[in-house]
């Protein structure tokens, strides 16, 4: 492909190594297995053929996923876990929960346990400790 240039960008850190293991198995780098992936899924998602029409109606809800062969439902899964993954990355549960008012709790940067209120405070919640045995 000449005249082709690339273009400094960011991938997810387990794309970028799953991309190194896989190259490695297929001897290429991570970034030409990045962009093999890219190729593939770009052919693979830009194909109206029955099959891919199937699988975007199922993803749709209006087909039944046991009407899919087993190679749509590949794609489809593969689809679903796609769309899980990038929306993972780009929300914030905390916020969401903190807006239908529930209390949440995280660990910290220290392996605190913080309590998250709705209110938007929080509060560090110290560890109960046993009460100690004593030797008769």
């Amino acid at each position: 492909m000449a005249g082709t240039t690339d273009r400094v960008t960011r991938f997810a850190a387990d794309l970028l190594d799953s991309a190194a293991a896989e190259g490695a198995r297929q001897s290429r780098s991570a970034k030409q297995q990045l962009d093999h992936w890219a190729r593939v899924g770009r052919e693979v998602s830009s194909r109206h053929t029955a099959a891919r029409m199937r699988v975007e109606e199922a993803l749709a809800g209006d087909l039944e996923l046991r009407e899919l062969s087993v190679e749509e439902g590949v794609v489809f899964n593969a689809e679903v876990a796609a769309a899980i993954q990038e929306n993972l990355a780009q929300s914030n549960y905390g916020d969401v929960l903190a807006r239908r008012g529930i209390t949440t709790v995280a660990l910290n940067e220290s392996g605190e346990i913080v309590e998250h209120r709705p209110d938007g405070s929080s509060v560090v919640l110290t560890a109960r400790r046993k009460p100690s045995r004593r030797k008769k």
